[in-house]
């Protein structure tokens, strides 16, 4: 009776764990278990795109309106894609950013980074957004001369020099194996565009920068010219954390779709082709329009000068180096009109019709009398008309922190003469990494001061001129 037992009960549990074994399979089928959320769910989930950006003219800057930049605007068409906000970690140099990229809770790094056979070994490349060739960019004072380079043999004897951590320097690196006479050294203290305007300055005979680097700037620093292209067609394409699957697919699909839609050329044509269509300093078209375009508007320059206090002729001067008195005229930024207003301007300003002449010149001046009121106190006279100006064009902000690093470097920050001279440090890494607002271009405003005042000069002389004519003509 007891083996009959002991049976029963070894049946009964070999029973109960075959039930519950069956049980258990059945309640964790592979289509029933919970998956882990992915990189893209977390991104979603916590309402943030956590991306580090090379502050410089081709990624991203603080401007007039805010964060902007190529790879800026895109990353930010890709959050409003997402419905998340961009959170943005600035880097100095493509090294910096490269090192902060190791960081899980970074996303993205855009650092104008080109894919290339090594780094594709240390890094996972999301998609391609923009394609560049390397180039050669040497002072232009060598042209003529046989120092000037036409090759890469003709480069032996040069003083080069590129960043630390870039694609220049492994190209260069690549050639110097390859027997080539290359002596070049490497920095990573200096960036690409601080490297381009000491070509400029002659202070290196060369550097290496992608040709939408060296398009941006060539107009900052005329005296570099382009040499020679030392590589092919390259990809820029953004670093992603190697288990962003899903965020890849996904940042395909709306790069492609992008794309598609033309918004990609509308961003090159906003940052590269301004530079085609705006001539700051030729002095013979301003006297030819001084001529055929002025006289149309000139009423109304005058109208606003009374009305706020300041000379007509300076407005004027204003008004060509924005637009070269083009009513119409249209940037790539969406600014708008003879005192190119953005929308958001036009309509802090009461401004319905930016193309409107008469509006545009008094919303203008208006503006600019606003932001004489927002200059710092303890600048005076008019000092704070030149504040304004440069603030016009680069932003109050940028302004403010050309006067602390002024304080900083013992000048007086309340008066333009020394102003001028701090400003085009804001694009040096030493000095803008420890201010508020970051990379500017600072050496713009100083010279949109100088060709505006030039202008005026010119308007100046050419009225005194005219009316000495008309009084000589009056019986």
């Amino acid at each position: 009776m007891n083996k009959f037992l002991y049976v029963g009960v070894v049946v009964f549990f070999a029973f109960s764990f075959f039930v519950f074994g069956w049980l258990s399979h059945s309640s964790y089928m592979p289509g029933k278990r919970i998956g882990k959320p992915s990189l893209l769910d977390k991104i979603k989930k916590d309402k943030k795109l956590n991306v580090v950006l090379l502050n410089a003219p081709s990624t991203y800057y603080i401007g007039n309106e805010g964060p902007q930049g190529f790879e800026c605007d895109l990353l930010k068409a890709y959050a409003d894609h997402l419905g998340v906000d961009l959170n943005i970690t600035p880097a100095h140099t493509v090294k910096e950013a490269l090192h902060l990229s190791k960081n899980p809770n970074v996303h993205i790094t855009s650092a104008s980074l080109a894919k290339t056979p090594s780094r594709e070994k240390l890094y996972h490349f999301g998609p391609s957004y923009f394609e560049v060739q390397e180039q050669v960019i040497c002072n232009r004072g060598m042209l003529g001369s046989a120092k000037f380079p036409r090759d890469v043999e003709d480069l032996a004897g040069l003083k080069i020099m590129v960043g630390d951590d870039t694609s220049y320097s492994e190209t260069l690196q690549r050639l110097k194996e390859d027997g080539f006479d290359i002596n070049f050294t490497t920095s990573s203290d200096y960036s690409t565009e601080e490297l381009l305007e000491m070509v400029g300055k002659h202070q290196i005979d060369c550097t290496v920068a992608d040709s939408n680097i060296y398009a941006l700037n060539l107009k900052f620093f005329p005296e570099i010219a382009l040499a020679f292209s030392i590589s092919g067609r390259e990809q820029l394409a953004w670093l992603l954390q190697k288990n962003a699957k899903k965020l890849e697919a996904d940042m395909y699909t709306w790069l492609n779709d992008f794309n598609q839609q033309g918004k990609v050329t509308q961003l090159k044509d906003h940052y590269y082709s301004y530079v085609l269509f705006f001539d700051y300093y030729n002095t013979k078209m301003f006297y030819k329009r001084l001529k055929s375009r002025l006289p149309r508007y000139k009423k109304y320059f005058k109208e606003a000068g009374t009305r706020f206090g300041i000379p007509w002729t300076l407005l004027a001067s204003v008004s060509y180096q924005e637009s070269h008195w083009n009513p119409r005229a249209k940037s790539f930024t969406g600014v708008r009109g003879l005192m190119m207003l953005t929308k958001t301007t036009a309509k802090m300003l009461g401004v319905k019709n930016r193309l409107d002449p008469k509006q545009s010149i008094i919303g203008g001046t208006r503006h600019l009398n606003q932001m004489m009121k927002f200059v710092p106190k303890g600048v005076e006279g008019e000092n704070r008309l030149k504040y304004a100006l440069a603030a016009y064009n680069i932003g109050m902000g940028h302004i403010k922190d050309a006067q602390k690093l002024a304080t900083r470097l013992g000048l007086n920050p309340n008066i333009w003469s020394d102003l001028k001279i701090v400003l085009p440090l804001l694009s040096q890494k030493k000095y803008y990494r420890s201010l508020k607002y970051g990379y500017a271009r600072g050496a713009e405003p100083v010279r949109y001061f100088d060709a505006i005042y030039n202008y005026k000069d010119i308007l100046d002389k050419y009225e005194k001129e005219q009316n000495s004519n008309m009084e000589k003509k009056t019986p």
